[in-house]
């Protein structure tokens, strides 16, 4: 079978994940998984994928430059080795059986629930 454009792949299925209201992540309805860098298993083809840098300058938002689905966030720089990956990508199931916490990412920067 040939390989998506994009493929990620986590170790394991976190604990929880985060729903953010920030501007950028209610636009691409995130729902997101953190991982160390290290953890997490890209594979895309040449050019599959688009990176999105704005405000601070310390994420690039990537998405599949085929279907526009936002894949995961990366730090720009060496800021931080933490990334986000975007569990909507994923079966429903992965979603249904884990914890979802509301973070205020447009106000307070805490989570809600």
């Amino acid at each position: 079978m040939p390989l998506r454009a994009v493929k990620i792949q986590v170790p394991l299925k976190p604990r929880t994940l985060t729903r953010c209201n920030c501007s950028i992540c209610r636009r691409h309805a995130g729902l997101w998984g953190y991982y160390d860098k290290s953890e997490v298993q890209g594979l895309a083809r040449k050019g599959a994928l688009d990176r999105y840098v704005w405000g601070d300058k310390c994420l690039a938002l990537c998405r599949c430059a085929t279907c526009g689905c936002v894949t995961h966030w990366e730090p720009v720089g060496r800021a931080s080795k933490r990334m986000g990956v975007n569990f909507r990508n994923f079966e429903p199931s992965v979603i249904e059986s884990t914890r979802i916490r509301r973070l205020d990412g447009a106000d307070t920067w805490k989570f809600l629930d």
